[in-house]
């Protein structure tokens, strides 16, 4: 389980698990251009703590700092979702759901679409038992 990653370092991240290969800190300042007017020593302290909470490893080639996760996003967002579910809302996806449409955060349409992937999903289940 995964500490919660603070907005800052989770837009990092998003910019690293978006990379293919493993990412430089020039490349994630380049991703930030005209997003976050960050200096480079503030995006080298985020990257410092993701790598000391465990999020990345870094490898120097020269005097460049290499970073690759070690988390991925699928894991994190999966881990993070769970979390969310259960603080606040009791472990309800019903409730969760409730919330949303009752908030206008969703609309009907978005319903019939969740009902026909969890209709998909339940088949699926149902076959594969």
């Amino acid at each position: 389980m995964y500490a919660k990653l603070p907005d800052a370092e989770l837009e990092i991240m998003k910019i690293i698990w978006g990379n293919t290969v493993p990412t430089t800190s020039a490349y994630v300042c380049e991703q930030l251009a005209g997003k976050k007017d960050w200096a480079v020593t503030t995006v080298l302290n985020f990257l410092a703590r993701l790598v000391n909470r465990g999020f990345l490893s870094v490898q120097r080639t020269g005097k460049t700092n290499i970073y690759t996760p070690t988390v991925g996003e699928a894991e994190y967002v999966e881990n993070e979702s769970k979390s969310f579910l259960e603080k606040l809302h009791g472990n309800s996806l019903q409730r969760f759901v409730a919330s949303l449409y009752n908030g206008k955060a969703i609309s009907s349409k978005e319903l019939d679409e969740l009902k026909r992937f969890i209709d998909e999903k339940a088949g699926e289940a149902n076959a594969n038992s």
